[in-house]
């Protein structure tokens, strides 16, 4: 494998940058430090339909929701929709850092995205955000038809914690039946807590997500280290895997969590489950929020609403 061109231009900005580690930063510095590069490295924000910020019923109040409708569709047209999880290892990350990705997705697809703002760790430790996100899913599909929404056409999706929590949530909609979802979008997810693979080794510095920082958004995010077995935190340890949506599972060649999200496409695979895999060989964790630099963004985020397209396409019903 080789770095891509733009993403080693990206290690060397970050290098040249040489800020604080994330663990010395403290989480209120890193969420808005996390914020301000979002806004350098990713791409201008493509024209929707409309935004709407909404509000679901949670565990713990009220979870906020910012609902996109794509670019040319109208406001009583009922609509697919994805229901988006943003990554940040549970601990920064927020509606506004992954406005751009669900813009994007939402005119690729041509479906609407609900992207939700769920609770943030230490504040809020594990199982929160698992709550959190399972309650907004059931929300979406309850409240569909005033939302003109299509709760036939549902899918869940999210970006490394966000993929972690997309793929617990699919367990959890197939265990209760409901809501039965129509995809799994899960980029470059995090599917095993315990951290332990040859790419955790391998990239453990120097390319964006380092395992110091891996290590600091654990031990925010779980109770306590027998939270690691518990499905909920490490989808990968799920006793099954059959029954799930068709899964759209990115990876990066040069990221730590790439040997996990292969083994849970491969978990899913064995299952029966429908999977399509697709590993940038030359991407480091976190590309496909960096539009403005990376090219290949917007390249992956074409291919995940090519695989919602067609999961939502009625001769996939």
């Amino acid at each position: 494998m080789q770095l891509d061109p733009q993403a080693r231009a990206v290690l060397e900005r970050i290098a040249r940058a040489n800020l604080p580690p994330y663990p010395e930063l403290g989480p209120a510095a890193v969420r808005e430090l996390y914020r301000e590069t979002r806004g350098r490295l990713g791409a201008a924000p493509p024209e929707v339909a409309n935004v709407e910020s909404l509000h679901a019923a949670g565990p713990a109040g009220a979870i906020p929701i910012r609902l996109y409708r794509p670019h040319g569709s109208s406001a009583d047209e009922r609509l697919p929709a994805l229901v988006y999880f943003h990554g940040g290892g549970w601990t920064f990350g927020d509606l506004d850092t992954h406005d751009v990705v669900c813009r994007e997705l939402a005119n690729l697809a041509r479906c609407a995205v609900a992207s939700v703002d769920y609770r943030l760790a230490p504040e809020h430790r594990f199982p929160a955000a698992v709550e959190d996100a399972i309650a907004a899913t059931r929300w979406l599909a309850r409240e569909a038809d005033a939302l003109a929404l299509d709760p036939g056409r549902i899918a869940v999706g999210g970006d490394s914690a966000g993929g972690n929590l997309a793929a617990v949530v699919a367990l959890v909609a197939r265990d209760e039946g409901a809501p039965k979802l129509a995809m799994q979008v899960l980029i470059y997810p995090a599917t095993d807590m315990a951290a332990d693979t040859p790419s955790h080794r391998e990239f453990a510095d120097g390319y964006v997500l380092t395992r110091d920082a891996i290590l600091w958004s654990r031990g925010n995010y779980l109770r306590s280290p027998a939270d690691v077995a518990d499905w909920r935190a490490s989808p990968l340890r799920a006793r099954d895997h059959s029954g799930l949506p068709p899964a759209y599972v990115v990876t990066c060649g040069f990221d730590p969590l790439r040997d996990e999200g292969r083994a849970y496409a491969e978990r899913l695979r064995a299952a029966g489950v429908a999977v399509t895999y697709e590993c940038f060989a030359g991407m480091v964790h976190g590309f496909v929020t960096m539009g403005g630099v990376i090219a290949a963004a917007h390249h992956a985020l074409y291919r995940c609403a090519q695989g919602l397209r067609q999961a939502f396409a009625p001769a996939a019903r």
